[in-house]
């Protein structure tokens, strides 16, 4: 057996799902895309997405003095049965309201999971090898192009929706890096493409694949409901349906994805209610009852006054008026975002009882942004009676 095929053998041992292996040379190509999209303020809300960072996630041997090779290595995270995905609860008073989690969220952080696995093998590569090895390792949380190098690794192609789509997994995997001074012989990459193909552009509901693999990160969902910190803007909120943390839609239309192998990580099995979350709760809640419901959660990076503000929003697009009540108590919670974002959800749904919360709000309101918010709407529903 080759080094690099014992290489292999190794990290599926340990529960990655695919592996390969490409050249520590820079990703020329990324660099220069990834470069344009900065200049063209395709990236701007990630202030920490700057040149000077795209120059190093394009370069491994800046990332690790010595790197030869890049083992790029995915694990599969499409452990939910389609079967339960999105399904209609009921209660007494009929269907509940539900919102959605992007699946990759639906079960234990990712990072902790993988770089556990990470660690086990890099202190094992050395046995292999039969010498000592300097690493660095990259699970989506560093300075390195992951997809430039699982592309170029033939562990998958670029999908016009700017995901790795791999023959086996579709693009529901999770990618990982180890940089090393090991010199390896590199893997082929493939020569798939998504050809015609044009279903997720044709699918976003904001637009955010604005050109065969090129996306504007200021429209899209997932930026929308987890690295957007402040207001979402008032044309996108009507798009983003009823997702509260990430969005799947460019994912799920993909026919690459129809027939995706099931992971076996039972770590990314969703957790109880994980793929239709009920809204209302998620609300009520505070911040001792977030930390306990995403402990070890992907989707405790976007705060609980991160998820409650989406939570207005996919309350506002679903319409029903049984959120009243818990979005009249957001009108005056302490938070001006949920705040602004509760009296957009109650315009939407308007009636005389939605609208009666937002007169005694302006009432009372002090934060000229959520006193705007509120006048909007009322101008908007003065303009539909006329």
């Amino acid at each position: 057996m080759s080094l690099e095929s014992k290489i292999k053998k190794l990290a599926m041992d340990i529960g990655f799902d695919l592996v390969g292996i490409t050249t520590a040379d820079p990703f020329e190509r990324d660099e220069e895309a990834a470069s344009q999209r900065v200049r063209d303020g395709l990236m701007d809300g990630l202030p920490w997405y700057t040149l000077e960072r795209v120059q190093r996630m394009n370069r491994p041997q800046v990332l690790l003095d010595g790197a030869r090779s890049v083992i790029s290595l995915a694990v599969s995270y499409n452990a939910t049965s389609d079967d339960n995905d999105n399904q209609l609860k009921s209660g007494d008073a009929g269907p509940q309201l539900t919102g959605k989690f992007a699946r990759y969220a639906r079960g234990d952080d990712y990072h902790d999971v993988i770089k556990k696995r990470l660690r086990r093998f890099v202190d094992e590569l050395p046995d292999i090898l039969g010498r000592a090895a300097s690493t660095r390792v990259f699970v989506d949380d560093g300075p390195m192009n992951d997809r430039a190098a699982a592309e170029r690794a033939g562990v998958g192609w670029f999908g016009k929706n700017t995901n790795i789509l791999t023959p086996s997994h579709g693009s529901w995997v999770f990618l990982a890096q180890v940089i090393t001074d090991v010199e390896l012989r590199q893997d082929i990459p493939l020569k798939k493409t998504c050809g015609n193909c044009v279903r997720c552009i044709d699918d976003c509901p904001t637009g955010a694949i604005v050109a065969p693999y090129v996306l504007d990160n200021r429209k899209c969902i997932s930026y929308l409901t987890i690295e957007l910190r402040g207001v979402i803007p008032r044309e996108l909120r009507p798009l983003m349906g009823d997702w509260v943390f990430g969005c799947d839609i460019c994912q799920d239309v993909c026919p690459v994805n129809w027939k995706a192998a099931k992971g076996s990580e039972t770590a990314f099995q969703k957790r109880h209610d994980f793929d239709a979350p009920e809204l209302l709760p998620l609300l009520e809640m505070d911040d001792e009852e977030f930390r306990e419901r995403f402990r070890n959660s992907p989707i405790k990076r976007t705060k609980r006054k991160g998820l409650q503000r989406n939570v207005c929003v996919a309350l506002g697009n679903l319409g029903d008026a049984r959120a009243i009540p818990a979005l009249r108590k957001a009108l005056v919670c302490d938070e001006s975002l949920i705040r602004l974002h509760a009296a957009w959800a109650l315009g939407r749904i308007g009636g005389d009882e939605a609208l009666g919360c937002l007169k005694l709000a302006i009432a009372q309101e002090t934060d000229p942004d959520v006193l705007d918010e509120i006048k909007i709407t009322f101008a908007e529903w003065e303009s539909r009676d006329l």
